[in-house]
Order: structure tokens, then sequence, then C-alpha cells
């Protein structure tokens, strides 16, 4: 756990841009999440919602701007004259060991059953031991659900169970922040609602949130806040009640006229 200052947002977000080429990504990005609250972020795809996931995360590295986790910079330090320099990145992989991870894409070891796949990351990136990295995996699997399931193989699971696996090897790292990239958009329909009931347990459970997602009604029932994004900017950002139920932007009103 940080010790930053308890009162530091969990996530800063400050003017974040982000070019690939001559693709202008993100274009100033401001965005501010709370300690135990679930940021859900909307958008057509091609918006920059991605994108900016995977910047707070440190797998693309930003173009300017900046991008605080409990109040610590990320990917970078700061000289006396303010200059920033690229961390080391065994410092940036450090950074990430705080925040947990979830693609739409599972990525799981197919030679690994459910079990070893959580096992892996506690046991080489923080060298806990063996028993200790196997009892912690049999606890969060048991938590997504998966009891049942400690030995089987990705081939032999669902998606949605893949998915549940996918979530509880980022909890084994004892995350303080979760990261979701449209979780649920490579489901079956009738899979997609076991993975946002592990989701909606983690955010009762009081873990910091920020899920990409088209899942309105998920949002509507645990998002804190709603940031809409289009063209690399936040166009509205606020409650449920202000961003899907009374959107004030012609774009976010565009957008949930197609999707709801």
């Amino acid at each position: 756990m940080s010790t930053q200052a308890v009162d530091a947002p969990m996530v800063e977000m400050r003017g974040v841009h982000k070019w690939y080429g001559d693709a202008h990504v993100l274009r100033g990005v401001d965005l501010v999440v709370p300690p135990g609250s679930v940021t859900v972020v909307l958008g057509p795809s091609g918006s920059g919602k991605s994108t900016a996931l995977r910047c707070v995360n440190q797998l693309e590295e930003i173009g300017a701007g900046s991008i605080h986790v409990e109040g610590e910079l990320m990917g970078y330090r700061e000289d006396s004259s303010g200059r920033l320099h690229r961390l080391h990145p065994k410092k940036i992989a450090d950074q990430r060991t705080r925040i947990g991870m979830v693609f739409q894409r599972f990525n799981l070891f197919p030679h690994m059953t459910a079990l070893g796949n959580v096992m892996e990351a506690p046991r080489q990136v923080l060298g806990v031991s063996k028993a200790e990295a196997r009892e912690r995996a049999a606890q969060v699997l048991t938590r997504v659900g998966l009891a049942d399931r400690l030995e089987h193989y990705p081939s032999q699971l669902s998606g949605g169970q893949q998915q549940r696996v996918a979530i509880a090897r980022a909890l084994a790292m004892n995350p303080d922040l979760m990261l979701f990239d449209e979780p649920t958009s490579a489901l079956d329909p009738e899979l997609v609602g076991e993975v946002l009931g592990v989701m909606r347990e983690l955010a009762a459970s009081g873990m910091t949130m920020i899920v990409v997602t088209h899942e309105i009604g998920f949002a509507r029932e645990v998002a804190d806040q709603v940031v809409f994004m289009a063209d690399g900017v936040v166009v509205e950002h606020g409650p449920v009640s202000q961003v899907i139920d009374a959107p004030r932007e012609p774009r976010t009103q565009d957008f949930l006229a197609h999707v709801l």
C-alpha cells in the first residue's frame, strides 16, 4: 500500500497528450479519480479511452502533461529545474505493480492452470514463496467464484471464466487501483453478467476502479463518476444523473441515443 498522503487523488491526469506519429490521440486530457471510487469511461471507438487507460499504467508513454497515482509522478522524475526525465524501465515496472489491469482479451498462459496463471506474477514480480503465491491465488480465485476451477486450463474454461481468472491474476498483486479496458467486449452476451458481477463486488469492497466499457447498466449501478470522451478529449464528466440521464453536450447525447 502506498505511503502517499491519504487525501491525494488515486489518479490525477493533467493536460495529457499522446501522439502516434501524426495522429493526435489524446488532446489535453484532465481526470481526477478519488480513492475508493469507480470511474466509468464511455465514448465511441477511437475516442482515446483505452489509450488514456494504458497511459495511466505506463503501457504507453505520454507526449505531454503529467499523470500522478497516489501523488507519485508516473514514468518520470522531475529535477530541481523542473525538467522531466524518463524513469528506468525497472522503476516504471515497480510503479506498475500497484496497478492491476484487465484487458479485452484474457492473455492467459495456455499451458498453466487457473491457479498457475494467478500464481505467476506474485512469484516472478513480487518474489513471494510458492506456498504463499498458491494460497493467495486460491483466495482470489475463490473470490471471483472459481474455487472449483483451480486446476482447469484455459481451454477448459468459458470466456467468462477466463476473464475472471484474468481479474484474479490482477487482484493477486494486491493493487491499489484496478483498470478495466472493455473487459466484457470479447464475451458472448450470456457470459457478460458473471464478469460484471465480480466487478460489482470489487466496487462494493471499495476498490478504486477505472472502467472503459459500453455497459450502460453497469455504469448506472456502480459509477461514482462518468467520463464521456470523443476525439481525444473529455467532452463531459460528472455523476450518472448528469452524464447519462441528462447529458448537456450534443456529442454525449448522440452517443447515448445510439447505445441505449
